[in-house]
């Protein structure tokens, strides 16, 4: 390709000329649907590139790349961002979620959840729930925020069906378990839980997953629904995510979540390198998608704002690696514009 935009195999070249066809069609999948150009860039490199586009794995190829790629722009008007990194650390259970106060995070793990030093790293205290084979105290928690002084974790019983799913609340001087809250069945797994302006939030995820021993999907993605709650955790109002966030979720759901300080809802997915910036509509009962952030060091799972610095910082985790991260973040000073009704005193519309 003409382009220095594609990435360089350093066996050999991703496109065969002979055949015309991607010698490596994982490279060129991967890096266009994790790429920040716009479509109308990505056109012109794969038009200079001189395919043309008679193979039918080829064309398949490059639709597929576009679509992940429109998926995550959702359009030119969603602005895409970077963060950068500001500190690493090794851990034993950040494989589901972190939280953070003025001196500590905590890594939660499926059944676990240990507390850190904020600045070395070094683990403090852990709570251990049993084994996560089913025979512990809990199934699967998940993320995980503080508010004065306690630690409250979503948690859920997933992948088994019917879907139950709690709240479980720690004091986070001592780690003792102090509370926990159940909801009613089915609603889906939840995901994530925080609290902003008075009210707790979170998430019930389902999937198009099929789990193992069943024979349909685990709720289907599309069904996962953003929830406004009392400070009783009763269901107050919620809201269902767009068709082109969904996409960035499947097979999985929206898996973390935490309330910035410029009032926007970051949220994220289960697999992808990114952060989403949405807010909650004016009119309706969809989320609108505002912008992206990209954090190449996670993989979606829990997040969470610290709340106790000046500076904008986000916690992250790396599920594979069990790291904890905190990210500098950048300023939402442009994000999609939200369409807005309008009201006339002449000129009506009258069709």
């Amino acid at each position: 390709a003409k382009s220095d935009r594609f990435p360089k195999s350093p066996a050999k070249s991703w496109w065969d000329k002979k055949s015309r066809t991607p010698a490596s069609a994982g490279v060129l999948f991967i890096w266009i649907s994790h790429s920040p150009i716009k479509l109308q860039q990505l056109t012109c490199c794969v038009m200079e590139s001189g395919i043309h586009m008679t193979n039918v794995f080829a064309r398949t190829l490059i639709v597929a790349g576009l679509l992940q790629m429109c998926s995550l722009q959702a359009s030119a008007e969603v602005p895409v961002y970077q963060a950068s990194m500001l500190a690493t650390f090794d851990t034993f259970d950040a494989r589901q979620g972190i939280a953070v106060d003025d001196r500590y995070f905590y890594a939660v793990n499926n059944t676990r959840i240990t507390k850190h030093d904020k600045q070395t790293g070094k683990p403090l205290l852990q709570w251990d729930g049993g084994p996560e084979d089913g025979g512990g105290l809990l199934i699967h928690l998940d993320s995980a925020t503080v508010h004065d002084g306690k630690l409250y974790a979503a948690h859920s019983n997933y992948p088994f069906w019917p879907m139950t799913s709690s709240v479980e609340i720690w004091d986070t001087a001592t780690m003792e378990h102090i509370g926990s809250h159940s909801f009613p069945a089915n609603p889906g797994s939840f995901t994530w839980i925080d609290y902003h302006d008075g009210f707790w939030w979170g998430a019930f995820g389902n999937y198009d997953k099929v789990q193992d021993g069943q024979d349909h999907p685990y709720g289907t993605t599309a069904a996962t629904t953003l929830v406004k709650m009392d400070t009783n955790f009763v269901v107050l109002q919620q809201w269902l995510f767009p068709s082109a966030l969904q996409e960035r979720f499947t097979p999985m759901s929206n898996s973390g979540g935490s309330w910035g300080p410029d009032g926007y809802l970051y949220i994220t997915g289960h697999d992808h390198p990114e952060v989403h910036v949405v807010q909650v509509p004016a009119h309706g009962s969809e989320v609108q998608w505002l912008a992206t952030v990209q954090i190449p060091q996670i993989e979606g799972q829990g997040i969470a704002w610290d709340r106790s610095s000046d500076q904008l910082v986000l916690w992250g985790i790396l599920k594979a690696g069990r790291k904890a991260f905190s990210f500098s973040m950048p300023v939402m000073d442009r994000v999609a514009q939200v369409r807005k009704a309008v009201i006339r005193s002449s000129d009506f519309i009258n069709q």
